[in-house]
């Protein structure tokens, strides 16, 4: 059984790696206000930014989907690791030698299986890329210079040669120390007919697939030989580790430029990607052996800050033929699960923008990337170009369609742009009708949603949907909330400047239960003066909180930005204490004088004589705090 890795190493890994350089491998971080970062959530879908990061605190939460944590459950949670497997991934990044309980330094059986697998593909990479070397690889080295690639492109994009043979890669890293079960689930090698393991890629050019921290995760494999009856491109298969829908080739690469450009250009190809990054378009990557779809979208849409108020561009680029057209389209399909303008590159007379790079240099690709066709548009002319617009019948036909694209359009200022273009292409002079009717089918879809739509072709009643309601709803619109809220998050974030007025509130002082948990946590830490003497409150008040819950309102209001224009002050904090302080009060106010009222004749002297003492007092005490504030207290 595996060693569990000692506390100390797991808190220096912690501490060597920042949180903010963990997840910029997955999202772009702004300034979120204050000290706090924010992003495009990688854990949903959502068009405003709602992922905020507190560097200083080590944590991370959305405020869109509650998830939260800290840099090691931020890994576990995109990468689906296992405790151990986040904790390796991040000391090997930050060179930590990690020790298990159970002895020693982490023997390789005590290692997780996905530390292991990557070990495998980085010893397989180096290998692939010494045999490019041989003799035997003369002609993936032709293949690469007939192509425009030196040997130094081919070092940069760490291209290497698979030889021909059936197991020349297994007994390599059989002598690694890897045994089969692990060659195996890597998808380097394939189960031979006899039952023992032969190399996946063989007699090919190998290109190695990188995750978006530079490690290789699987190889893209390109045949040579006319004898070689397997497909032209061969991938590796989904493993563990390698999931083909959640990796764009070459993002390694391009993550800074897309994030500092806002701009991505998606390509077909691991030559294609090349050919880009070569010519000077940095930003470029691929899908490996499957089509751009919704996931891969994710992946940029988090690179570029892709929200409605932040818009980049996606720069689709595909050959001019048949089949580019047919894919063109399908990436216009996928536009609306982007906020960022959608273009396409048509490279000319069919070629891939390796073919333009070798027939026409690097400024023809430049110049490619630098003047896309909004998708739209390429669309709209590709839905006309179906239809016979020399004829009524094809006239209205491309209407129909042309119309139905258009409405699409999230940018209304620009629907009537088009239609006046749709108007031009089918040779209507009348252009207002065709902005009328295309008016009139945006204004039905905006009335009838999908789902409404759906039920109006299929008459009969709608089927009932449950209603869930949550327990509590927290509103940090409401005055009062905001208080308790605000105050808490001083008490986390600085809890020098409310200490130590704040360990003397009551729970009865946070009347709005989840505050009122999170206040018990700080307690159960030890209060706000006794974490202003260490370097990291939070993480002490997360392991105080008593379920998963509690624990992720602590992070959330960690991570959120205090409310001011101005650094957070004494001034500040003193102003949510007193704050809060009266809001007690009042409420007692308003309960002494129900008493009060519910008294009235029947009260004896003395009950009464306390209860108007009891408010008197409150009535001073409330008149102190507005007058003194803080020093009131």
């Amino acid at each position: 059984m595996a060693g569990r890795i000692r506390d100390e190493d797991v808190q220096a890994v912690r501490n060597a790696l920042p949180i903010d350089a963990v997840v910029n491998d997955y999202v772009q971080l702004t300034n979120g206000g204050g000290v706090q970062l924010k992003g495009v959530c990688p854990f949903h879908d959502e068009k405003s930014a709602s992922f905020y990061v507190h560097p200083s605190k080590g944590v991370f939460h959305c405020f869109g989907c509650g998830e939260s944590g800290d840099s090691i459950t931020f890994l576990m949670k995109i990468e689906h690791f296992s405790f151990a497997e986040a904790v390796e991934r991040m000391a090997a990044q930050a060179g930590i030698t990690l020790r298990y309980e159970e002895g020693g330094y982490s023997p390789r059986h005590q290692k997780g299986e996905r530390t292991r697998l990557v070990e495998a593909h980085k010893i397989a990479a180096a290998w692939y890329q010494e045999q490019l070397e041989t003799p035997e690889a003369e002609i993936g080295r032709t293949f690469l210079a007939e192509r425009g690639f030196d040997a130094e492109a081919a070092k940069h994009f760490g291209v290497g040669y698979a030889p021909v043979g059936w197991e020349h890669l297994v007994r390599y890293l059989r002598g690694k120390g890897f045994s089969d079960k692990e060659i195996l689930a890597g998808g380097l090698a394939s189960q031979g007919q006899r039952g023992g393991l032969i190399d996946r890629f063989r007699g090919r050019l190998v290109w190695p697939i990188r995750d978006t921290t530079g490690e290789v995760i699987g190889f893209g494999a390109r045949r040579l030989r006319e004898d070689d009856n397997g497909p032209k491109y061969l991938n590796t298969p989904e493993t563990p580790i390698y999931k083909k829908s959640n990796v764009l080739y070459g993002l390694d690469l391009a993550k800074k430029e897309i994030a500092k450009s806002g701009r991505a250009v998606v390509v077909e190809g691991y030559t294609d990607v090349m050919a880009c990054h070569l010519a000077g378009v940095t930003s470029a990557v691929a899908t490996c052996g499957t089509s751009f779809g919704e996931d891969h979208i994710k992946i940029i849409r988090r690179l570029l800050m892709d929200t409605s108020q932040y818009r980049g561009e996606t720069v689709f680029t595909f050959d001019g033929d048949a089949a580019g057209q047919k894919a063109a389209l399908r990436a216009f399909e996928d536009d609306q699960k982007f906020a960022a303008r959608t273009s396409i590159a048509i490279t000319p007379g069919g070629m891939d923008p390796c073919e333009l790079r070798l027939a026409k240099g690097d400024d023809a690709v430049r110049e490619l990337i630098e003047n896309p066709v909004p998708l739209f548009e390429f669309a709209l002319r590709s839905a006309v170009e179906r239809h016979r617009v020399d004829t009524a019948e094809g006239r209205a036909a491309a209407l129909e369609e042309g119309s139905k694209i258009i409405t699409k359009i999230k940018d209304r200022s620009i629907q009537h742009e088009y239609a006046v273009q749709l108007a031009g292409l089918l040779g209507i002079l009348d252009e207002q009708f065709v902005v009328r009717r295309i008016s009139q089918l945006a204004r039905w879809q905006r009335d009838n949603p999908p789902q409404q739509r759906q039920q109006l072709r299929r008459p009969g009643p709608p089927e009932p949907t449950a209603t869930v309601r949550p327990l509590f709803r927290l509103d940090p619109k409401d005055p009062a909330q905001f208080v308790e809220r605000e105050l808490l998050k001083l008490a986390l974030q600085h809890p020098d400047l409310v200490s130590p007025a704040f360990d003397n509130y009551g729970d009865e002082e946070f009347p709005t239960p989840p505050y009122t948990a999170v206040r018990r946590a700080v307690r159960q830490a030890g209060g706000a003066a006794y974490g202003a003497t260490l370097p990291d409150f939070t993480t002490t008040v997360r392991d105080a909180c008593p379920d998963d819950q509690v624990r992720s309102l602590v992070t959330e209001l960690t991570v959120e930005p205090i409310r001011t224009r101005r650094a957070p002050d004494v001034i500040y904090a003193g102003e949510f204490l007193v704050k809060l302080r009266l809001q007690a009060v009042d409420r007692r106010v308003a309960e002494v004088r129900a008493q009060l009222q519910r008294l009235g004749n029947r009260g004896t002297p003395e009950q009464l004589t306390a209860v108007q003492g009891e408010l008197w007092a409150l009535q001073q005490y409330t008149q102190s705090l507005r007058t003194l504030g803080s020093a009131g207290l």
